[in-house]
């Protein structure tokens, strides 16, 4: 699943090439919107909520839509070649000049713009909250904490929790504070686990690579994330990788030994 940035870079992307524009063709290949139209609105905006994007149009109208596992929004200039086949397009979104197509989206809906809030209701602190303050901050490391018997991988993956950390920055995250992924939270400082989400996401946010190092070079961006191969971006030594959460919430963990003392599946 996208990381938090991801999405919110998808969500400055699409503002920027529709926000302010009337379109001038809608097209919804989505069971629930498949005779919806919204031709003729001009688009307000685009907001991000932790991994949710709302496409604002006029008449006070959203377009909610998560990118899941696999969805993404591409834009390009309109009569340019799509970079994935037609089929597995969910929506589209013309203007003049631009066009937005959303590939693979699994959730989508149009509501009412006053009634977003209903949708996100449920999430963390957004880690990349443009309002973000202390008592955000306050309130995502208490949530954290709430189950302290939790595995910290399992919680910081947990949108209810502190929204936008996906699995690369729990792994990192984990690796920085100097634990295993499944360390339960009361062994962590939380409030610096936050802060780490928190600095991570707005460090990569406007960017398409996920650099956790410092160093931008190719197989140097991440410490322990996908390096079974590399080896510690630290220590050197050799990086495993096990499965963690339950069920359809399984995801790979990333560790080291070394580096990232504590509890973990033989």
């Amino acid at each position: 699943m996208p990381e938090g940035d991801t999405v919110f870079l998808t969500g400055k992307l699409l503002d920027r090439a529709l926000a302010g524009k009337t379109l001038v063709r809608s097209e919804f290949r989505h069971p629930a919107l498949a005779t919806a139209d919204v031709s003729g609105r001009q688009v307000l905006g685009v907001r991000t909520v932790g991994k949710h994007l709302f496409t604002r149009f006029s008449g006070g109208l959203s377009l909610h839509s998560h990118l899941r596992m696999d969805g993404s929004w591409r834009m390009h200039p309109v009569g340019a070649k799509w970079p994935m086949p037609a089929h597995y397009a969910r929506v589209v979104l013309r203007t003049a000049d631009m066009e937005a197509v959303g590939f693979r989206l699994h959730d989508l809906a149009l509501l009412p713009t006053e009634e977003e809030a209903g949708l996100v209701a449920h999430l963390g602190p957004d880690l990349l909250d443009p309002q973000w303050t202390d008592e955000h901050a306050g309130t995502a490391a208490a949530n954290l904490t709430a189950r302290p018997d939790r595995e910290l991988g399992d919680a910081l993956l947990d949108q209810r929790v502190l929204a936008g950390v996906g699995n690369l920055y729990k792994t990192e995250i984990c690796f920085l504070l100097g634990v295993s992924p499944w360390t339960p939270v009361s062994e962590v400082d939380s409030a610096r686990a936050v802060a780490l989400a928190r600095k991570l996401l707005l460090t990569n946010a406007w960017r398409h690579e996920q650099i956790t190092t410092g160093d931008s070079r190719r197989g140097r961006r991440t410490w322990v994330y996908e390096r079974t191969r590399q080896g510690c971006f630290r220590c050197g030594g050799a990086v495993l990788v096990r499965t963690q959460g339950a069920a359809e919430y399984q995801r790979p963990a990333w560790f080291c030994p070394h580096c990232q003392p504590g509890p973990a599946p033989s």
